[in-house]
């Protein structure tokens, strides 16, 4: 993981869902006074409904107060469209900081994009929306953790559709993605990425689905011949074992479950989302919205914690 160290780029934090837990685990997590040395940081909210859950004012932290006239009509706890046009007010205002570099990496915290979806049908998530608004194509989740780093290759698709999502193209660009991220972020020189396979037993050679031998193989063999050094494919269920994920820098899987549950079996409290192929760092964390416990105090902000200093980190 890269070492801790002050610097002077500022950090944008977007507070999500007003209704939701983010302005508390982000409330939480600045009032560790190490996270705050690590760099500036700019809250993007509503300053109001952050003040439920802090009323400190540090040094190094400021807010931009985002002014809507949704942020009266919800309610803490409870999914609403005007918790959802709120958040969405809040990600625009951090696009146009970040294109106007008033702001230089960006943490993000939890939105409910079931309801986004409601009123900006095309809403797939944070990583997308950013994606589209810096005209990237190449993108993709990389979830860290001093455990295990994952990347899959398809995001938020039914699992019916995942096996025909899937491509050397689009299996080479995760390989890559995840390769140069580790070189340019964390300084892994030579880094060893593990590729799962998408069938049980990784096919067996064939006799249980052949997209190894189709897709998978020839992505490896890309990626070889370009320099990086991919190994697999591998069964899933062996390859997630501890021993076994130690030996790698990253392991790539092919869709979203398949990396998504054990790399949080093995670290739900400090796993991080970051996005890799944009001009900048983003990063969240690796969980939702949870409105059940919204406002109760009782929401834990490691995830977030570890999202907004690896973004400080990172910048």
């Amino acid at each position: 993981m890269p070492t801790l160290k002050s610097n002077n780029k500022i950090v944008g934090i977007t507070l999500g869902d007003p209704a939701g837990i983010g302005p508390e685990v982000i409330a939480k997590s600045l009032a560790n006074q190490t996270l705050r040395k690590m760099g500036r940081f700019l809250l993007i909210g509503d300053e109001k409904n952050y003040a439920r859950y802090s009323a400190h004012k540090y040094p190094n932290v400021s807010f931009l107060h985002v002014p809507t006239e949704f942020s009266k009509n919800f309610k803490i706890g409870q999914p609403s469209l005007d918790g959802a046009r709120a958040s969405l007010e809040y990600l625009k205002t951090a696009v146009t900081l970040l294109k106007e570099r008033k702001i230089h990496s960006l943490a993000t915290g939890p939105v409910c994009k079931e309801t986004i979806r409601e009123i900006h049908n095309s809403f797939q998530g944070h990583t997308e929306f950013l994606a589209e608004s810096f005209g990237v194509k190449k993108f993709g989740m990389l979830f860290v953790s001093d455990k295990i780093r994952t990347i899959v290759v398809t995001r938020h698709i039914p699992l019916n559709k995942v096996v025909s999502s899937l491509t050397i193209a689009n299996i080479f660009d995760a390989i890559e993605l995840t390769a140069d991220s580790l070189k340019n972020f964390y300084r892994v020189k030579n880094p060893v990425l593990a590729v799962c396979g998408v069938n049980p037993h990784a096919g067996e050679g064939g006799k249980i689905g052949t997209e190894e031998q189709t897709l998978i193989i020839p992505a490896i063999k890309k990626a070889v011949q370009k320099g990086i050094n991919a190994v697999g494919p591998f069964a899933a269920d062996t390859l997630f074992s501890p021993d076994i994920a130690n030996r790698y820098d990253a392991v790539v899987a092919m869709y979203h479950d398949q990396g998504l549950i054990a790399a949080k079996t093995l670290a739900f409290s400090g796993l991080v989302n970051m996005t890799v192929g944009l001009p900048f760092v983003r990063t969240s964390p690796a969980h939702g919205t949870a409105f059940n416990i919204a406002g109760k105090g009782q929401a834990d902000e490691s995830s977030m914690f570890q999202a907004i200093k690896l973004a400080a980190q990172l910048s």
